[in-house]
């Protein structure tokens, strides 16, 4: 199944992926007014928008994601911006050779893919590389059922979050097809 999920993700972006509309999003840039540069890492990074807005602002940035096109662009486009990042191609649940601590972690789309075994192996990971009180900010849409096929969060993925990491805040409302989506801005403990 991963395989045919890197292939898809892959053939994507012979075009634009619906999920990659080039634009950081206002919770991205509240969270960098509020708070001072530091290390990043962006999980599900795609094309590398985030990665240069973060770098931008004096972020030291760590994009990956494992659809190798989608770095191919992210690379292409960290250069065309002039700004410094690590780009990695690499499965978020495993995060092979990079080492935290990481000041934030950002999550926009990539969470809500995964199940099962995924999930535990990404909180694992995320609570390794996460510094001490370091930020986890999230972005997901919410499946129409919990036994409902295919990617989505459901209300205990929150819950089984919220046991290893502070919510700070969670904003709900809708993506552009429609469906319940939030915002979460969650805190590892110190």
């Amino acid at each position: 199944m991963k395989l045919i999920r890197r292939i898809f993700f892959n053939l994507m972006y012979f075009r634009r992926p619906p999920w990659d509309s080039g634009i950081t999003p206002p919770e991205l840039y509240a969270f960098i007014e509020q708070h001072p540069p530091g290390r990043a890492i962006d999980l599900g990074c795609g094309t590398g928008t985030n990665v240069i807005t973060l770098a931008q602002h004096g972020w030291d940035v760590t994009g990956v994601d494992f659809a190798s096109r989608a770095i191919k662009f992210a690379r292409r486009k960290v250069k065309a911006a002039g700004v410094q990042a690590d780009l990695r191609i690499d499965d978020v649940t495993k995060l092979t050779g990079i080492q935290g601590p990481f000041d934030l972690a950002l999550d926009m789309g990539c969470f809500h893919s995964l199940s099962g075994d995924g999930i535990t192996d990404y909180l694992d990971r995320l609570d390794e590389i996460l510094a001490p009180g370091g930020f986890w900010l999230m972005y997901g849409f919410f499946k129409s059922a919990p036994d409902q096929p295919g990617p989505g969060l459901v209300e205990a993925d929150v819950d089984v979050i919220s046991a290893r990491f502070d919510l700070v805040s969670r904003t709900d409302g809708g993506d552009k097809v429609g469906r319940a989506s939030a915002w979460f801005l969650f805190r590892k403990r110190p």
